[in-house]
């Protein structure tokens, strides 16, 4: 059972619904074109990108994986440098603005580089793997969440936003026994979780957070940026409450982790802070701590910011410190 300052009559304070109503829950957060067979690749202002493509994944369908490079990369490797790896979900919106279904990027380039050249995190490369639009939720969404919900709730999300079966397993086998193996492989790095971060914004903060609780022991810089707790497009209980019954049970303690939320306060952000909350809660009655020079874990709220990648860019920065600083 939840703690009482859990309890659904403490969201439904916040004038939260029991359930979303009809139709709602296939009102999923998927903004993105469906991959063409060869899309155009992205252009970066610094480092370069490699792209992994037409690779026989076992646990998921093909889709495109692009890994950076930073500028001095073949520079430090010749001098025994090894380097962190930050793996990104959605990675067709994270380099170049012109070719993304909005207009906007993360721009991740950018920010990584700023802070390598000052000193400030360590070397990093980035991963970030391709969505493919018609399994996104299914892929994103907690698989071991389904097993708080009730029947109902449970079919209706199955068939109406993860269509059919729920895929989050597999993605994540995807990452640990597939992909993570051939990055530590081919390139300079340092594959203990220390030097192994995970990061995603809405849904993307989901799978990025259930990642650290299934793999721990691979996974130990986490951040998800305006994760979408509240699960669909309106207030809810139903699926926040089984997400905070799940991170009860399976939210490790820190152990030398690190675990970065945030949200903005406009657009869909507006809905997050009750749900944010008590997801602080949780991590601060496992163990977590917030603040000062030891801090495992860290929560920010963004005013005036929404749910888009020019905000996600405008404050990478915060979480590539918390996650990567030296």
């Amino acid at each position: 059972m939840l703690p009482r300052r859990y309890a659904l009559s403490a969201l439904l304070g916040h004038g939260l619904m029991t359930l979303v109503p009809g139709g709602a829950l296939a009102q999923i957060i998927s903004p993105m074109s469906p991959i063409a067979d060869t899309p155009p690749k992205p252009q970066v202002r610094h480092g370069r990108l490699e792209r992994l493509q037409g690779l026989p994944w076992r646990h998921v369908p093909e889709r495109p994986v692009e890994v950076w490079l930073p500028p001095d990369y073949d520079a430090l490797k010749a001098a025994g440098t090894r380097f962190a790896v930050l793996y990104l979900h959605d990675g067709q919106m994270l380099w170049d603005a012109s070719t993304t279904w909005n207009r906007q990027a993360w721009s991740v380039d950018q920010s990584l580089t700023r802070l390598m050249r000052a000193g400030a995190i360590v070397p990093t490369l980035v991963v970030g793997i391709w969505n493919r639009v018609e399994h996104r939720h299914s892929e994103y969404f907690p698989q071991k969440h389904l097993e708080f919900l009730d029947t109902s709730t449970r079919d209706t999300l199955l068939r109406e936003a993860l269509r059919g079966s729920a895929q989050a397993d597999a993605y994540l086998r995807f990452l640990v026994e597939e992909l993570k193996p051939l990055i530590d492989q081919r390139y300079a790095t340092r594959p203990d979780p220390a030097h192994t971060a995970i990061m995603g914004s809405s849904m993307g903060g989901m799978i990025s957070v259930y990642a650290l609780c299934e793999y721990p022991q691979v996974f130990g810089r986490v951040a998800g940026l305006s994760t979408h707790w509240v699960g669909a497009h309106r207030p809810n209980a139903q699926l926040p409450m089984a997400a905070f019954r799940y991170l009860q049970a399976h939210l490790p303690v820190p152990r030398g982790h690190r675990l970065y939320q945030d949200h903005g306060t406009t657009e869909l952000d507006a809905l997050y802070p009750p749900y944010q909350r008590i997801v602080d809660q949780i991590a601060r009655d496992r163990g977590w701590r917030e603040g000062g020079p030891d801090a495992s874990y860290m929560s920010r709220i963004f005013e005036g910011t929404g749910h888009n990648e020019n905000a996600w860019a405008e404050r990478l920065e915060v979480p590539l410190k918390f996650l990567l600083g030296r």
